[in-house]
């Protein structure tokens, strides 16, 4: 499958010195509808609330793997492999298909979703990097959004990153700490989430925690999974 991304987007010179990269309408036209049928035809998420640090839904890889097959061809295809390799400067590769988080649906659209300060650990032996697209984003905001904010931490200094729908955002989550801030009645905020690694391999060890962490989204049974 070709012509998944826009080429302005693919084209663009990227600016990663701050291990962040944000853009805007990167999917096609046609991909982003695809992609947005699929999630619409699909209405069972996976539901999680740990108190004080995060509430909301998300979709595991394994199901995207059997009901989202746009999303995966984007996920694995050279394009976004390529995209993503030439903004953070590194040969990019997929993480497992056994990890819940390798690509992810994040649904934020009942009251109160959100996650707090985190960083996205690394269990891998390369370098991990999140990619997000926003899919959906529509609330009460003045800008037509929901009013849940993308928020980046460095040092005591906080910004606000915009999540527009098809917008790209690429950074690398073990160094950059961020948030989402809470979703309110009748939004709705859902997030395509990829990972990729310059060296998916990992011990027993990175692997027992990455399954551990993984509980956190997709419950106990990603102990197993």
């Amino acid at each position: 499958m070709t012509d998944l991304i826009n080429s302005r987007v693919a084209g663009a010179a990227p600016d990663f010195a701050k291990r962040l990269f944000v853009g805007s309408g990167i999917l096609t036209e046609a991909t982003l509808g695809r992609i947005e049928a699929e999630i619409e035809r699909y209405s069972r998420t996976e539901r999680s609330y740990l108190p004080a640090h995060k509430k909301g839904g998300a979709i595991a890889y394994e199901t995207l793997r059997a009901e989202f097959p746009s999303v995966v061809d984007l996920y694995q295809s050279a394009e976004m492999i390529g995209l993503v390799s030439r903004i953070t400067g590194l040969p990019l590769l997929p993480t497992p298909t056994t990890d819940k988080s390798s690509c992810s649906i994040l649904v934020y659209e009942e009251p109160g979703d959100h996650i707090g300060w985190h960083y996205d650990h690394n269990f891998y032996k390369g370098r991990h990097f999140t990619i997000l697209i926003p899919i959906v984003n529509r609330g009460a905001g003045t800008d037509g959004l929901s009013t849940a904010r993308l928020m980046i931490k460095s040092g005591k200094r906080e910004d606000s990153v915009a999540t527009p729908p098809n917008a790209l955002i690429v950074f690398e989550g073990a160094k950059v700490r961020h948030k989402v801030t809470p979703i309110e009645t009748g939004e709705r905020r859902i997030v395509l989430s990829m990972t990729y690694c310059t060296d998916p391999r990992n011990s027993v060890v990175q692997e027992s925690m990455r399954r551990v962490k993984d509980t956190a989204f997709f419950g106990l049974r990603a102990l197993w999974g």
